[in-house]
């Protein structure tokens, strides 16, 4: 596809036709109103159940890795938000990549003048998240009541900053994860790898080994989630960042998305090449 040359659309355009598509899908996903309400009910009761057996572990034994239980409902309250804000954007619509690529369906994309990553992710924005939403506020609201914490300006702007930080943390990961199919020809595979790793997020990073700590702050960041953000925000250490955690807590996002951007384009790239 690298002889298609396309004349890209000026910005008003694009995102006209972005917050069109988001509007488009809602309304699409509305239609089905109790099919919504039943998928948000089951999901949150599977979470809750989760949820409630973490409660029973920090209440029989009195904490978990240093952490009491509301630390622990801050930072699940925290991990399960910022999870649902970056995957209504990106995990239906990257979980299909691999049959987008196969059916050709992704190629019609590259002809269009649209910017092929921004369309998949507007025109596929998720509405299934609402219980991810009302139990993430409610545990952190019952955490944050509970802790010391002065919430002021700076307080909040810093937890705002960092709950965008972790979005494009999940946004960008699901990026890459979907660009495996541009090369391996398919990517759904590695959700369920994915997920499997990601379910040691929940958790203080401290509970872990050394060799997997180190691996969770780098090769996998799963630790910029929830639990270094959170842990700057109720001042608890952070064990091998040290002094460098409130910086790399607002950063992580945004370097981790620059990384998939380059990461995507270059797998479309040997997309292209490959398919001519």
């Amino acid at each position: 596809m690298t002889g298609n040359v396309r004349a890209p659309a000026p910005p008003g355009i694009n995102l006209a036709l972005y917050w069109h598509l988001m509007r488009l899908r809602a309304r699409t996903r509305l239609q089905y109103r109790a099919s919504l309400v039943l998928a948000w009910i089951s999901q949150g009761f599977g979470y809750a159940g989760t949820f409630a057996s973490i409660w029973v572990i920090l209440n029989r034994f009195g904490g978990l890795g240093g952490w009491s239980w509301p630390e622990m409902a801050f930072l699940l309250g925290f991990h399960t938000f910022a999870y649902a804000i970056g995957a209504v954007f990106t995990f239906t619509q990257f979980r299909g990549m691999d049959a987008m690529v196969r059916e050709g369906e992704f190629d019609m994309l590259l002809v269009r003048p649209v910017n092929p990553w921004s369309f998949i992710v507007f025109s596929g924005v998720d509405l299934q998240y609402g219980s991810h939403f009302v139990l993430g506020a409610g545990l952190m609201i019952t955490g944050a009541a509970a802790l010391p914490l002065a919430w002021d300006a700076g307080l909040m702007l810093r937890f705002l900053a960092s709950l965008l930080s972790a979005a494009l943390l999940t946004g960008a990961m699901f990026t890459i994860i979907g660009a495996f199919a541009f090369v391996l020809g398919r990517s759904r595979y590695v959700f369920g790898l994915y997920f499997d790793l990601w379910e040691l997020s929940r958790y203080p990073i401290g509970i872990y080994t050394a060799p997997l700590q180190i691996i969770l702050f780098t090769v996998l960041p799963f630790a910029y989630m929830s639990f270094v953000p959170v842990s700057v925000m109720i001042g608890k250490p952070v064990p091998l960042l040290g002094g460098a955690a409130p910086v790399l807590a607002l950063a992580a996002g945004p370097i981790l998305a620059l990384l998939a951007a380059l990461f995507w384009r270059a797998c479309l790239r040997r997309h292209q090449d490959i398919g001519g």
